[in-house]
């Protein structure tokens, strides 16, 4: 078999791999639910655990094409009420969890670096969510679903009662739910990923 014809199959292969990666996120992204920590339209999904194991074995540009798929679907799914904005967000703080452990898994390989680059991608999460959510999110949410800050700050309130304007809001809730995901996001994959990728590596 020739060079031209092993890379065409190996890209066959990849994109087919990602496809149904994405699929499969899509899937995981519909099974939502909120944690008592946040408001309720903050929901918790497992979806980036697939992008986390489609990166670990097939890198970077691979677990970015898994999260822009899962968000473009999720959004042919069930449409949107931010014109795109909050997917984009979506989007964004996606990859700032992804990326950074990808990066630090990819350059050595172990049980170690995996823990390393899990935590340091929480954390990235954590503050590029808080900036995403108090930049764009939260003021698309208002402009383009009528939704008024005072019964955000209200949903907030009703959690910590200490909320009584955005930022309070984003430091108590948004971002200890991203911490929380990323971490239950990431102990699943840290005890997943070594069973399952032989079955990316075929």
């Amino acid at each position: 078999m020739s060079n031209g014809s092993t890379k065409k199959r190996m890209n066959i292969h990849t994109i087919a791999k990602i496809s149904i990666l994405s699929a499969l996120a899509t899937i995981l992204m519909l099974f939502e639910f909120p944690l008592p920590i946040a408001p309720p339209f903050y929901e918790m999904d497992f979806s980036e655990v697939v992008v986390l194991i489609g990166g670990f074995a097939m890198g970077p540009w691979a677990a970015v094409c898994i999260e822009g798929l899962k968000v473009l679907l999720n959004l042919i799914l069930n449409g949107t009420i931010t014109a795109g904005v909050g997917e984009l967000g979506n989007f964004l703080v996606g990859c700032s969890f992804i990326l950074p452990a990808v990066f630090i898994y990819q350059k050595k390989k172990s049980k170690k670096n995996a823990m390393i680059g899990l935590m340091i991608g929480t954390l990235c999460m954590a503050v590029v969510g808080a900036l995403v959510n108090y930049y764009m999110l939260i003021p698309a949410f208002i402009a383009f679903a009528n939704y008024p800050l005072d019964a955000i700050l209200s949903a907030g309130s009703a959690i910590y009662p200490s909320i009584d304007s955005l930022f309070p809001l984003i430091v108590l809730c948004v971002v200890p739910f991203n911490l929380i995901k990323g971490l239950l996001s990431g102990t699943i994959v840290f005890l997943l990923y070594k069973k399952v990728s032989p079955l990316l590596h075929q």
